[in-house]
């Protein structure tokens, strides 16, 4: 009788092979648990977005239209912060909004709840919960930040969202209403002014003709008004009664 060997195999079966987690792409729909496992394995991914379960992964972005009005964002949210006690800002950070919503804001800023605000920073580190400002931005009107973006925004109740418009040469200050957002118009001067943050005033012709000592000019008015100077005292009281 012919005996036939059989050799065991020392290869691991297919079912014990690990599945390689694939790659995010324009369009995937999934839940925020599914999109933070796939962005966190590929670091190679710079920046993506989960929009209403949608995933938004931007084109590279130019500086006329993207690089220089961002920077003046952040220089001029940056002054503000600086001189406003307990307000924090974030540049291009994660913000887990809800379970389909987790946008990565090119700027914001938000009171910590110690200070009677409404977002915080977890303990893995990401911002959660709802600014009280978002800017973002934009290449035009087109785009997912005053579509998906913006009804995503005022369903969690982010009270103020401004959006800069690279193409039509606009900016647009949206205040949510009833949860609806309308678009606040400028005083007489031409200055945009916060609801949320008092002091926290933009020329808006000076953002949009790259004029940053003109941006930073109007802001220095804002924090040397009144009601900077009551909101600060507010915001002193808050924390010394949290504590």
């Amino acid at each position: 009788m012919a005996v036939t060997t059989v050799e065991r195999s020392t290869t691991t079966p297919a079912t014990e092979t690990e599945t390689p987690v694939p790659p995010l792409n324009n369009g995937d729909r999934l839940t925020r648990a599914q999109f933070e496992r796939i962005y966190a394995s590929h670091p190679e991914i710079k920046k993506a977005e989960l929009i209403e379960g949608v995933v938004y992964m931007p084109s590279p972005a130019r500086h006329r239209e993207h690089g220089k009005p961002h920077f003046h964002s952040i220089n001029w949210l940056g002054n503000y912060s600086a001189a406003t006690p307990g307000v924090e800002g974030s540049d291009n950070a994660t913000l887990r909004l809800d379970f389909e919503n987790e946008p990565q804001p090119d700027a914001l800023l938000f009171l910590p709840p110690e200070y009677g605000g409404t977002a915080w920073v977890g303990e893995d580190g990401y911002l959660e919960g709802t600014p009280e400002l978002i800017l973002e931005v934009s290449a035009s009107s087109a785009s997912y930040d005053l579509n998906q973006k913006k009804r995503a925004y005022a369903r969690n109740g982010v009270p103020e969202y401004i959006v800069y418009l690279a193409y039509e040469q606009r900016v647009i200050w949206h205040v949510l209403r009833e949860g609806v957002y309308e678009e606040q118009g400028p005083d007489e001067d031409g200055v945009l002014k916060s609801e949320q943050f008092p002091g926290l005033w933009l020329l808006p012709d000076a953002l949009l003709s790259g004029d940053l000592s003109g941006v930073l000019e109007t802001l220095q008015h804002g924090i040397a008004s009144s009601e900077h100077k009551t909101f600060c005292a507010e915001l002193t009281r808050r924390l010394k009664e949290a504590k």
